[in-house]
This record gives structure tokens, sequence and C-alpha cells, in this order.
């Protein structure tokens, strides 16, 4: 187990070239700004609803050199899954591809509840699946539609561990090397170690650091 307080890019430019198995991130895309402002999310630094601290934006025009970082990093044969909306998924998936990466499809997050929102509310994220080389599910019966209940009241932007655990479960095998550069929740780190697997990860805020290590006190 590895924690970081750096910036993202910076961050895997010093790992070593292939030396992660598996790699799974969720980073604070630009839109989420544009839901903030106009009021339909409600993780705002100050709101009603919602105590959680904003976090910093990772601007699109960083993605080119993120996804460079993140191929680089990743062994041959093995999978990168990026948590995000629909507007950063259609702006996105060109830019991976001309990095190397093979672009197999979106799997979706059933939240089973709705969010907030004005035209049809959310009620699913987007989970783009991508491949370097070519490596095997280690569970072809699982649908590209994964049925975990949203967190409330937590860190912003929490996935629910099971979430993880499936894609972790999907793509990695025990004692391989799970990497999240923008854990956040640490969801991501939690699924990795209760399925025995190494795990490192990077965040620039305090309060994510501080959130996941009370994490694994519970744990």
């Amino acid at each position: 187990m590895k924690l970081f307080c750096q910036d993202a890019v910076s961050w895997l430019s010093h790992l070593d070239e292939s030396s992660v198995d598996l790699l799974i991130t969720d980073p604070p895309y630009e839109s989420l700004e544009k839901h903030r402002k106009i009021g339909t999310t409600t993780r705002l630094k100050v709101s009603q609803s919602s105590s959680n601290a904003w976090f910093d934006i990772f601007p699109n025009d960083r993605f080119e050199s993120l996804f460079a970082e993140i191929y680089r990093v990743l062994k041959i044969n093995t999978h990168f899954y990026l948590f995000c909306d629909q507007e950063t998924m259609f702006m996105v998936k060109p830019i991976a591809e001309r990095i190397g990466f093979k672009f197999w499809k979106p799997i979706i997050w059933n939240k089973m509840t709705i969010g907030m929102g004005y035209h049809y509310r959310a009620q699913h994220e987007y989970i783009l699946f991508f491949e370097k080389g070519k490596r095997k599910l280690n569970d072809l019966s699982i649908p590209d539609i994964l049925t975990y209940k949203r967190v409330y009241r937590g860190y912003p932007t929490e996935k629910p561990v099971g979430l993880l655990e499936t894609l972790i479960s999907q793509s990695s095998a025990s004692g391989e090397l799970v990497v999240d550069p923008f854990f956040g929740s640490g969801a991501t780190l939690l699924a990795a170690l209760n399925l025995g697997r190494d795990y490192q990860g990077c965040d620039l805020s305090d309060d994510a650091h501080a959130y996941f290590k009370q994490r694994l006190i519970q744990a």
C-alpha cells in the first residue's frame, strides 16, 4: 500500500513503465463544475443539501497527458476503467484511442435511485472500459449494467466498494497492483485491499487522505 498527495499526471510520470496491472479512476472532470454552477448536483462547497467540500477540477485539455501516462505505466494485456458523465465520455474516448487504447464499451452503473437534474434525471453513470493489448475478463457472465445503490452522505462522488470490487475481480488477479491516481473516497483502494490486491493511490486533497485513512481504521 502506498498513498501520495500530488498532481495525478506528475505522480504517474514517476511510476515505472509497465508496472501497473489495473488502473481505475474517477477524475473530477470539467463538466462537474457546470453541473455545480446550475445546481444539478448536490456536491457543492456550500449548500443546504450537502456539507461536502468541493474539489479542484481536472481540465479537459489535460486528458491527453493523463492517458499517455496511464498507457505508459500499464503492463501489456491490462485494463483501464474511467468513470465519467456522457459529456466527458464523447470527449475523452477518441483521445484514449489515439494514445493506443482499445475502447470496448461504456459500462453502465445503475445507481437505483435518480439524482438531481431537469431533462430525464440521471440514475446512472458511465464507466469507460479500455484495454491495452488483450486480456480476457475473469467472468464472462457479468453484464454491462452493474447495479449498486448510490452512496449518500459520503465523500463527494463516492462510489460503492462493491462496484469497484466487481471491476477489480474482472480485470486482475490476487497480488496484482491496482492504481487510482484520483482516489477520492478510497473506494477503489479499499476494494483492492478486500480482494487481496496490492494498491497505490494519489489525490491532491487532504480531505481525501483523511477520509480514506479513517475508512482503513474502520475496516
